[in-house]
Parts: C-alpha cells; sequence; structure tokens
C-alpha cells in the first residue's frame, strides 16, 4: 500500500528512507510563461519535524523551500501553508471506514494539535499574517477553508510545495485541478520515501494537470 509510510510514522513502525528528487532529474521544464503575481500563491504543505524527520538529505530539501518561499514574499505572491493536526474532537469524527486515519488516531496523542513535531518547522515557518490552514485529511482543501479563503483573494494559480510527493501533494493536485486553479508543482520542493513513486507522479501523473518546475525556475515564472 503506498500510504504505509504515511502510517508507519504515527504508528512507530520502520520507514524506509524517503528520497528527494529534483526537478532536473524528473523532467521539469522550463515555464513557458509567466504567472500574474497578484492571482498567484505558493502553497507550503505539511513541513511539519514529525514528516521531515523520515526523509534522508532533508537540510536541501528545506534549503530549496525556504529559496521558494524567499521569492513568491519578494514577488508579492502570497505563501499560504497547510499542516496536519488533530483536536480529540477530530479524533473522534474519524468514520472506521477512512483506511489512513483511522488507524492514526487510534494512537492515543499521535496527531494532537500543540505537538512539537506538528508544528511549522522554523526554517520555512510563515511570515506574520500568512495563512495557515490546520487540516485532518490528506489534501489541504478537505474539510479546511482554504478554497473560499483563496477565491476571496482572487487566486486562481497554485504553486505547490509539499511533504509526501504521494500524500498531501497528490491530493491536493487532483482536487486543485478539479477546482480549475491552474497548478505549478515545484519537483525539487515535494519528498516521497519512494524515489519510483517520485519520479512517476512527477514525470506521468503531475503533467496531465499541472506543470511541473523547479525552485530554480521561479524568478523567471515570476518574472
Amino acid at each position: 500500500m503506498k500510504r504505509r509510510g504515511f502510517l508507519g510514522l504515527v504508528a512507530s513502525t520502520p520507514l524506509l528512507a524517503t528520497s528527494v528528487a529534483s526537478a532536473r532529474e524528473t523532467g521539469s521544464a522550463t515555464p513557458v510563461a509567466g504567472v500574474d503575481v497578484g492571482r498567484a500563491a505558493l502553497l507550503v504543505m505539511d513541513y511539519q519535524p514529525a514528516w521531515i524527520g523520515t526523509l534522508i538529505e532533508s537540510d536541501p530539501l528545506l534549503e530549496r523551500a525556504a529559496q521558494a518561499i524567499a521569492v513568491a514574499r519578494e514577488r508579492g505572491v502570497t505563501v499560504a501553508y497547510a499542516r496536519v493536526a488533530f483536536t480529540p474532537a477530530d479524533d473522534a469524527a474519524v468514520p472506521d471506514g477512512n483506511v489512513i486515519f483511522t488507524q492514526l488516531v487510534q494512537r492515543p496523542g499521535g496527531l494532537n494539535d500543540g505537538a512539537p513535531d506538528l508544528e511549522i518547522d522554523p526554517r520555512v515557518a510563515p511570515a506574520p499574517g500568512e495563512k495557515v490552514v490546520r487540516k485532518t485529511r490528506v489534501g489541504a482543501f478537505a474539510r479546511t477553508d482554504l478554497d473560499g479563503w483563496l477565491r476571496g483573494l482572487g487566486i486562481d494559480t497554485l504553486i505547490l510545495a509539499g511533504i509526501s510527493t504521494s500524500g498531501v501533494v497528490l491530493s491536493t493536485v487532483c482536487d486543485a485541478a478539479d477546482r480549475d486553479y491552474r497548478l505549478y508543482v515545484l519537483a525539487d520542493a515535494c519528498a516521497d520515501r519512494d524515489p519510483e513513486i517520485q519520479k512517476v507522479l512527477t514525470e506521468k501523473v503531475f503533467p496531465q494537470r499541472a506543470q511541473v518546475i523547479s525552485v530554480a525556475d521561479l524568478p523567471e515564472l515570476l518574472g
């Protein structure tokens, strides 16, 4: 099951090392056209110690994500965040049929809101006033006010970075595409424990719904 790495983290089962593939290695192309920065948002998803701690070579990943955030802020692009965290009420609301979260919430305190491992890593921390969505499902839009907030700002273009590629990034790409957002995925600011999954998603799956680029492409894209 492709979700087992996500489940295993909180359930304390052994995890395989996560690999991070750069956009250049996964077939990224330089964007063919820029975007309207006033209608774009960079969405930084699940950059939390709980997930970062499963990666190998996480420092370069965090450096690239921090670079992307800096470029976005400099160019006037909205920066927003999503993170996983549960309250007791959220635990109780997970139905038995939810394969992922039923197992997660069976471990008491495993996803408690307020736990240090569930805060956003300080290396990519939100600036004062930047939007932070607390989510209780995989995708950034599920059970959150993110879509309404973005629409209220007139945003129709999303640039995505997140951990993991087969989790929050995949779910958010599919959902956002169905909501008619124009999408860019920063392949080298996304990570997955399985390099083959990273390769298939960034080279085969995401290009059907988004343009796959690298952090190095951002200045041109936002120019």
